[in-house]
């Protein structure tokens, strides 16, 4: 392992594409969340359902990066890692400053508008992460690459919680909307100072390297295990996001609190995810593991779940402490993403790393299914219960029995 010095650390760490990849993560988490953030003032405002419309906009939100994660991911191995950088944030920050103009557009079908407006946002989302890691990854030593890449994660999810500070300081949705949508805008013109990957340069002219195939994720019984596992081990992010979060107001009845608001919820999920993500590379750096750093986080936050859904959520404030502690334990987002990238080789690096984590965020309309379906037969503790069993058991075997990728090199292709 080669060692460095602290100037050198430095000089590494906030290089101008760690910087810019951060900067960019943050922006994507702001315009990401802020639906959720939002939902029920925008959703009162223009006269729509809140739970049932809600979920429908949510699930075609994160539909919209299902589809946008694939794209994205193929035309960062085929085109290069910058364009995604600069194509996606055009996409979302347009999409979101059309969705502030909603309550100002007279149309006979307003919940099938935003509703599409968050499709398009979602799939412009889905391009800035995964884009960002490999950059990162590919531009940092493999001794620093945990770290960066959790700084990258660390600063960005903090992007949420400007969010939800944003919305209360101007008072008004529509307004929350145009300002992510600004600030994506303006972070295309920071980003034209950066360089391309120097690995993908080394083989973006060999035509005989297939490049971006998504198709070869499937090809290969080996490799496939190896994606579906990568998917598996980030399921329990977004199970606490999008359903212990997001949806924190259903729960409120059946731990006897007033009320529990979603956005102040995700707003203290993604503290705790910061904390957590910047916490993640420094952990996985100390026990020179990936998975181990995964395995403890996962188990932290089976913890906490259990604590908030049997005894522990006795008041509002008792239920945003629970928000705050998983998001501490999922903080190994970061950790995930980058061992999707060091999982496979430079020709599809970026469609790994951009599909696994927006395959993650896409199923979580799947666990919303599962947690109405379970709402029928018995209550919503015990429907989130269920759902979240399963998901923590594929996310612990995926973690245990994946390679390990701590201080891999990553000049090969597949």
């Amino acid at each position: 392992m080669q060692t460095f010095t602290l100037s050198e650390k430095l000089k590494y760490l906030f290089s101008f594409p760690v910087i810019v990849a951060a900067l960019g993560y943050f922006v994507d988490i702001y315009d990401l969340l802020l639906f959720g953030i939002v939902r029920i003032p925008s959703l009162k405002t223009l006269g729509l359902d809140i739970d049932k419309a809600g979920t429908l906009i949510l699930n075609f939100q994160m539909t919209g990066l299902l589809i946008g994660g694939i794209l994205w991911g193929i035309l960062g191995d085929k085109k290069g890692r910058l364009s995604v950088l600069f194509g996606s944030i055009l996409v979302y920050s347009l999409a979101n400053i059309a969705c502030g103009f909603l309550p100002y557009i007279e149309t006979s079908n307003t919940l099938a508008l935003y509703a599409g407006l968050r499709f398009i946002a979602g799939i412009g989302l889905a391009g800035e992460l995964g884009a960002g890691i490999t950059l990162v990854a590919e531009s940092l030593p493999k001794e620093l690459r945990a770290i960066g890449t959790s700084m990258v994660a660390g600063f960005g999810l903090l992007g949420a919680v400007v969010a939800k500070l944003t919305e209360n300081v101007t008072g008004d949705w529509s307004t929350a909307y145009f300002i992510g949508g600004g600030l994506g805008l303006l972070l295309l013109f920071l980003r034209i100072g950066v360089l391309e990957s120097g690995m993908f340069k080394q083989i973006e002219s060999k035509e005989h390297i297939a490049k971006g195939n998504f198709a070869s994720f499937f090809s290969n019984g080996r490799r496939l295990v190896k994606y579906l596992k990568c998917i598996a081990i980030g399921l329990p992010t977004w199970f606490c996001v999008g359903i212990l979060a997001t949806m924190g107001n259903q729960f409120a009845p059946s731990f006897g609190i007033d009320s529990i608001d979603p956005g102040k919820a995700i707003m203290w999920t993604y503290v705790g995810i910061s904390a957590g993500d910047f916490a993640s590379g420094f952990i996985s750096h100390a026990l020179h593991s990936r998975k181990k750093a995964i395995l403890y986080m996962i188990l932290f936050t089976a913890v906490g779940i259990c604590a908030m859904l049997f005894g522990g959520s006795k008041s509002e404030a008792h239920y945003y402490f629970f928000c705050i502690w998983l998001g501490l334990g999922t903080g190994y987002w970061a950790m995930f993403v980058t061992v999707a990238a060091e999982q496979f080789g430079t020709n599809i690096r970026s469609t790994a790393t951009t599909t696994v984590p927006n395959m993650v965020r896409g199923l979580l309309p799947v666990m919303l299914l599962g947690f109405d379906f379970f709402k029928t037969k018995v209550d919503v503790v015990h429907s989130a219960l269920i759902v979240g069993v399963v998901v923590f058991a594929l996310a612990i075997y995926a973690t245990m029995t994946i390679q390990e990728t701590h201080g891999r090199d990553l000049e090969f292709t597949e």
